[in-house]
C-alpha cells in the first residue's frame, strides 16, 4: 500500500476525509478554500521556482525543495491545522532520510499571516511516522467510512456538502 503526504495529513485533521480521499472521492475541485490556498501556494514566491527543485518520490510531491541546504519550503494558506502541516512535513523529511538524504530539514511557510514554522527532525520521529503509517492503512483498510467529526473545521472542509447533505445537525463550535 503505498501512503502519500496527503494520508499522513488528512490522518492529523480527519479520518473521514482520509477515508473518502483513499477511495477516490475528491471534493477538492469544488472548494473556494483550497482554490485559495493552490493561489496562494502559487502566487507567494514567484521566484521560488527558479532558485529551488520540485521533488518527487515515494509517494511525495515537494514542491520547493532546496537542495543546497536540504530544506523543504511548504507554503500553506493558514495555521489552523498545524498539526497536521508538521505531520506532512515531518513524512517528506522521513522519505528524504530513507532515499539517503542526510539531515533534511523544513519549513512551512505561511504567507497570509507572515508566518514560518522551522521543523526539524527528532529522535523518535521514524517510529512515530511508522506508526502514523499503520494508522493511515487501518482507517483506508476498514469497510465502513468512519463517522463524521462534528467539528468546527468541518464548516471549511470541501467535503462540508458530502458529509453533512443528509445529517439534521451541523458541526459544533467547537
Amino acid at each position: 500500500m503505498l501512503i502519500n503526504a496527503t494520508h499522513i495529513n488528512l490522518l492529523h485533521v480527519c479520518h473521514r476525509e482520509l477515508w473518502l480521499h483513499y477511495h477516490g472521492v475528491r471534493m477538492e475541485h469544488t472548494s473556494q478554500t483550497v482554490a485559495e490556498g493552490k493561489l496562494i501556494g502559487e502566487t507567494s514566491y514567484p521566484e521560488r521556482a527558479k532558485k529551488y527543485t520540485e521533488l518527487a518520490m515515494d509517494g511525495i510531491k515537494i514542491d520547493f525543495y532546496d537542495p543546497k541546504e536540504n530544506v523543504v519550503h511548504e507554503v500553506k494558506k493558514s495555521n489552523k491545522v498545524e498539526e497536521a502541516h508538521i505531520a506532512q512535513v515531518k513524512y517528506y523529511l522521513y522519505i528524504l532520510r530513507k532515499n539517503g538524504i542526510e539531515d533534511p530539514s523544513a519549513i512551512i511557510e505561511y504567507p497570509k499571516l507572515r508566518q514560518r514554522q522551522v521543523v526539524e527532525w527528532e529522535d523518535g520521529d521514524t517510529k512515530k511516522i511508522e506508526a502514523w503509517k499503520q494508522m493511515v492503512e487501518d482507517i483506508v483498510t476498514r469497510e465502513e467510512c468512519p463517522p463524521l467529526l462534528h467539528a468546527r473545521i468541518c464548516r471549511s472542509c470541501s467535503y462540508f456538502d458530502f458529509c453533512y447533505s443528509d445529517q439534521p445537525d451541523t458541526p459544533s463550535n467547537s
